[in-house]
Formats: C-alpha cells, sequence, structure tokens
C-alpha cells in the first residue's frame, strides 16, 4: 500500500497536470489501493464502501456528516482515517478530495458498483494462486493429513467467525476419522474439551483462525499446548502470536474486499488436509465412506436426484 505521502502526491501531480502513468487509475481504483493494505473491521470497511461508492460527495463532508451518513460514530470515523495510515481524519479527506476532483475533472470512467464484487473475486483468486503456488511442494499437508489421522480423537478448534470453517472440516473428517471433537465455544469450556481429548489419547489439534483474531483461539492453542497436543493452524498470517504457538502454521490469504471476510482458499486447504487425512490410511478411509453410503441409503438421509 502507498503511504499517505504517496497518495497525497499523486493527487498533487494530477490537479497540476503532472500525470504520472500510474496516476491514470480511475478513482475508485486509487480508493481501493488505499484502503485494501490495513486490516480493517467490518465498520471499518462500511465506511471505505462508502468512500468509494460517493466519493466526489464524501469527500468534502465534515466528520459529523461522514459518521451520520455512513451510520458510524465519529471516533469510529477518527479510528478509520488512523488505521489507513493518516494522522486524522483532515489528513484523509484531504487526500480524498484531490482523487474527488481528479473524477470531477473527467478522469478515466468510474467502475459501478457491482465491480466491487467481481474486485472480491478477483482477490480469492489471487489468494488462490498464491494457494496454489504452495502446493507445489505439498510434503507439509501430507505430513500433517497423515498425524491427525493418527489422532485419536482428534480435535478440530474454530470459534467466533472460524466457527464455520471448523464445523466443515469436522463434519467432512467424521466420515473418514472415528473420533473427531469439535470446539467451537472458547474459555473453560475449551479448555475442559481438550484437556479431556488429551486424556482420551488425542496428539493433535487442527485451528482455524480467521480474522479478527480473537484471544479465547490465543489462550485455547497455548491450553493445548501445555496439555501435550501439537497444534496445527489454518490462519492468514505466516507471522504473529498464533503462529508462534502452533506447532505447524498454514497461512493463506483471506478475500478482504467486502465488509465481511470470503474464506475460498482456506476452504481449499482445509480439503487438501482432509484428502491428505483420507490418503494417510486408505483401507479405514474406504471402509467408513461405504458404511456411511449404507446408513445414509438405509434412513434416506439424501434426496434422490
Amino acid at each position: 500500500m502507498s503511504s499517505p505521502q504517496q497518495a497525497r502526491a499523486q493527487a498533487s501531480a494530477i490537479t497540476s497536470g503532472k500525470t504520472a502513468p500510474e496516476a491514470e487509475a480511475a478513482p475508485t481504483s486509487r480508493l481501493r489501493e488505499l484502503f485494501d493494505g490495513p486490516r480493517l473491521s467490518p465498520g471499518q470497511r462500511r465506511i471505505a464502501q462508502y468512500l468509494i461508492e460517493h466519493i466526489t460527495e464524501a469527500a468534502f463532508l465534515s466528520i459529523t456528516e461522514l459518521a451520520d451518513r455512513v451510520g458510524v460514530s465519529q471516533p469510529s470515523v477518527t479510528r478509520f482515517a488512523a488505521a489507513v495510515g493518516f494522522s486524522g481524519y483532515p489528513a484523509l479527506r484531504e487526500t480524498l478530495q484531490s482523487i474527488a476532483l481528479r473524477a470531477l475533472a473527467g478522469g478515466p470512467g468510474e467502475e459501478n458498483r457491482a465491480n466491487e464484487l467481481q474486485a472480491a473475486v478477483d482477490a480469492e483468486i489471487e489468494s488462490l494462486e498464491n494457494l496454489r503456488r504452495d502446493f507445489a511442494d505439498p510434503d507439509r499437508v501430507i505430513h500433517v493429513g497423515r498425524e491427525l489421522s493418527r489422532s485419536s480423537p482428534l480435535t478440530v478448534l474454530g470459534l467466533r467467525i472460524s466457527v464455520s470453517l471448523a464445523e466443515y472440516f469436522g463434519y467432512a473428517a467424521r466420515r473418514i476419522h472415528p473420533d473427531v471433537r469439535l470446539v467451537t465455544r472458547g474459555g473453560s469450556v475449551a479448555y475442559d474439551a481438550l484437556l479431556q481429548a488429551r486424556e482420551a489419547g488425542g496428539t493433535w489439534v487442527l485451528a482455524f483462525a480467521m480474522p479478527r483474531h480473537s484471544q479465547e483461539t490465543l489462550q485455547a492453542i497455548r491450553v493445548a499446548r501445555g496439555a501435550g497436543l501439537k497444534v496445527a493452524l489454518v490462519t492468514d498470517l505466516a507471522l504473529g502470536p498464533l503462529a508462534d504457538e502452533a506447532d505447524v502454521a498454514f497461512a493463506t490469504g483471506t478475500g478482504s474486499r467486502l465488509v465481511f471476510d470470503s474464506y475460498a482458499a482456506p476452504g481449499v486447504l482445509a480439503a487438501a488436509l482432509l484428502q491428505a487425512m483420507t490418503d494417510a490410511d486408505p483401507e479405514r478411509t474406504q471402509a467408513r465412506l461405504e458404511k456411511y453410503e449404507q446408513l445414509s441409503e438405509q434412513h434416506q438421509f439424501f434426496l434422490k436426484d
């Protein structure tokens, strides 16, 4: 992400007629570039979306007016300005006004709102491309899949926003593993489950930690490690306190273009670990899948095609 100073310099060059090649980007693209770098909260993303969609008007609003339009507090706008690298709202508004003047002067045509969704898809594609490159050497995935397969019970941890990924993995893992324990509540409930899993003979925990990373997840991982469990972590950052605590960390990008994150790449990574588990014990996998198919047919779990 370019710094606020660079953004202001580019905007100044545009309005003065000294146009650099990279400054020819549409205002919407320049705003995305400004807002894409930092990790924004859902509330802050609402502010960013409003500015992108109404730049020619929003750039000239006071902090009170902008807060009212977006439906947030004035301190939220101030925190947003700081989050994207400015000293405060006045400094942010200065850059926004330069970008807005470029749009009003008849610069490159604005992308329509639908392209916000296309941009979100493009970001996910980029994350998947990065994951594809990571899979060029699948040894770590194969190794961890083998270890997860051997751990009985196998504990799957996912708290807050990460619950959905943990539930997906746990649902599928139960088809191929005899004892999968899903932990989706934090605090002492998680601690009890982790300690019991270790006492029952478990050796590994697979933890999902998507933004925003919670203190509960960090504490649960520490409890697991303290009990003697090894932790494989699926997250979005290769560095940081969560990755530092894990025995193995798989970092892959999340989609952050929309108000709430999307998880195409983490979902594929979870499926790859499941595949590695099936390959680690093919006989058990086949036997369990066949038994499940028999049960599903007997009890008519699914609609007929």
